[in-house]
């Protein structure tokens, strides 16, 4: 597959603006409203005057063209579209202007064989992930717990796993609603690499495979990743119950470094 232009990124980014705006209620926004709305959510003039911009201009930008964007303006959109910090750097990446809000970051980098020496020290579940979410390193503890995914030499793509295998949907409790959320972490890493043709190709064939992975990339959804509980109906152990932990190695923020404890 051929890498993609750079205009994939102007159309990738109209797509997200389009299905903010559309989910955002007038009553949300402070407007009243009014007479009945052909389409939910905001209008693309209401939304360029509450954010201070140019009418045409915002249009411009939902319709991929390759229109140059301030970091103000960004930021007032932002604002005014009620983005959470996740989608809001999402925003910024999509187009390729550095958040004022943010501090400057490190490009990634391979694993650091010290990463790699502490996820074999750990007792409990371990695992690194590179950018396109395929595992790098991991432990027994994580090749025991994640039947079909790291306790054989297959395909080490968490994504591939969480929507084509079936192990699984056996596995993960409440497996429609994690692999969702896990899309949705996913996204806020992709909009760093848009470009990549190795990511436009895997998102291609899951769109294919899964028609959940269609559904909820569709669905333009943005979150960071976070912690808290994660729960899973193991074969061998029934159920047993985690928190999961991700840090981003020191000088490498596109690797992931996940830890479960009991």
């Amino acid at each position: 597959m051929s890498s993609p232009a750079k205009s994939e990124r102007p159309h990738v980014l109209g797509g997200f603006l389009r299905a903010q705006r559309e989910r955002l209620a007038p009553a949300a926004a402070g407007l009243a409203p009014g007479p009945r709305r052909r389409t939910p959510g905001l209008r693309r003039e209401e939304l360029a005057q509450l954010s201070g911009i140019s009418a045409t201009w915002y249009s411009w930008l939902e319709q991929g063209r390759a229109v140059s964007a301030s970091p103000a303006a960004l930021a007032r959109l932002a604002v005014t579209l009620r983005l959470t910090r996740a989608e809001r750097a999402y925003l910024f990446e999509l187009a390729g202007r550095r958040d004022p809000d943010d501090a400057p970051a490190e490009t990634a980098a391979e694993a650091p064989p010290a990463v790699v020496a502490a996820i074999d020290g750990f007792a409990a579940p371990a695992y690194l992930l590179d950018h396109s979410w395929t595992a790098l390193a991991w432990n027994r503890a994580a090749a025991r717990l994640f039947v079909g995914w790291l306790d054989r030499p297959a395909e080490r793509n968490q994504l591939r796993y969480i929507f084509l295998d079936p192990a699984a949907r056996a596995l993960i409790c409440d497996w429609p609603g994690r692999a969702r959320r896990v899309l949705a972490e996913f996204r806020a890493d992709y909009s760093r690499h848009v470009d990549d043709p190795g990511l436009e190709a895997l998102i291609a064939e899951l769109s294919q495979r899964s028609s959940l992975f269609r559904r909820a990339w569709q669905d333009q959804a943005v979150t960071g990743r976070e912690g808290g509980e994660r729960r899973f109906n193991h074969p061998v152990d029934g159920l047993v119950r985690f928190t999961q932990a991700t840090f981003n190695p020191a000088g490498h923020p596109d690797l992931k470094l996940v830890l479960l404890t009991p």
